[in-house]
């Protein structure tokens, strides 16, 4: 009979540990429930929020939205990762050749975001980074970002957003296509950019961002390359990004 109390019990003991329901102090998120992201938040003009749906090939991006005028120049940033915002990314090919954390300097992350930035393509970093309050840690899953522009324009203008995932291959963008660029290989299929236009006279109710290019592959210049016929998987980190604008 003890031998019959002692098994139930060890069974019991097992099943109760082997549910991912009763561990301890970990919250588990709904499976249609959305990250929160706030950035921008004093900002006085109008309030953006982005629904971002990640696709099948959604592993740990890094992205960039701004805002632009119609001349395509660059007039604020609204949010960035982190990773991008300082120039430390959690891994990395260093100059030792070693997978691993600290600075690093990718011009191939998202050379259109920072070549509309700075004039001279100025990476961030931990000594000149981009404020807090416009970056935050990189999303792992879908998520909700609402952020403000800093003002309100009778004039339309357009929100951009540049999103890159190091080395994502495929058969046109592999590792030896350009062997002595060192930032192609960390990045392989170059960032996609993304971009919509608002006309705060006439606002709708929800906009689609829709690839519109990309970058270029080593982050050399800031051109926008408008064929995109090469990407596969690098068009799936996202399956929607959805807008919402209001004043």
């Amino acid at each position: 009979m003890k031998s019959i109390i002692i098994i139930l019990i060890s069974v019991i003991s097992l099943s109760s540990f082997s549910s991912k329901d009763n561990l301890p102090c970990k919250k588990r998120k709904k499976d249609n429930e959305k990250e929160i992201i706030k950035s921008n938040i004093n900002g006085n003009g109008y309030q953006i929020e982005l629904e971002f749906t990640t696709g099948k090939g959604h592993n740990n991006p890094s992205f960039a939205l701004w805002v632009e005028n119609m001349n395509e120049e660059f007039t604020q940033e609204l949010f960035v990762t982190q990773a991008v915002a300082t120039g430390i990314f959690r891994y990395g090919d260093s100059s030792s050749g070693k997978w691993e954390a600290g600075q690093k300097m990718y011009k191939a992350t998202l050379p259109y975001f920072i070549h509309k930035r700075s004039d001279n393509a100025e990476i961030p970093t931990t000594d000149k980074p981009i404020i807090d309050a416009h970056t935050g840690a990189t999303p792992q899953s879908d998520f909700i970002l609402k952020t403000k522009t800093n003002v309100k324009t009778n004039s339309k203008f357009r929100l951009v957003l540049e999103i890159n995932q190091a080395w994502d291959t495929n058969n046109y963008w592999h590792n030896a296509k350009y062997p002595n660029e060192k930032e192609y290989r960390n990045s392989c299929q170059p960032s996609l950019i993304y971009a919509v236009t608002i006309d705060p006279n006439n606002l709708m109710e929800e906009y689609t961002l829709n690839p519109i290019g990309h970058g270029h592959y080593a982050g050399h210049n800031g051109k926008l390359y408008t064929d995109i016929s090469t990407f596969t998987t690098a068009l799936k980190i996202a399956e929607s990004i959805k807008l919402k604008v209001s004043k």
